[in-house]
């Protein structure tokens, strides 16, 4: 009986921790660009997702939606060298 009572109390818990982890804030940071550059569909590497692509506020950098067998994440959008595509932040002088 007294297991009983501990599942029951703990079931609310347990249950809320089924919920939707993704959900999180939406603030807009995470839509989508509906349209990249020319530039930067010239340089990107071709084995991206160039259909979910957004600048990661924290460095400015473009970011894709990868879609794995286990999870999906956000990588570093890259050229075909490797190198990561970042935009220029506002302030910035380009460097030559």
């Amino acid at each position: 009986m007294n297991k009983f009572v501990w599942l029951l109390g703990c079931a609310p818990f347990l249950l809320s921790a089924c919920g939707d982890l993704e959900g999180g804030n939406n603030d807009g940071s995470s839509e989508f660009i509906s349209e990249l550059s020319d530039g930067v569909l010239a340089i990107a590497a071709p084995y991206q997702d160039l259909k979910a692509v957004r600048i990661d506020p924290a460095t400015g950098c473009y970011i894709y939606r990868h879609v794995g067998p286990v999870e999906t994440t956000f990588l570093p959008l890259k050229t075909v060298e490797g190198r990561p595509i970042c935009s220029q932040r506002s302030g910035e002088l380009p460097v030559s």
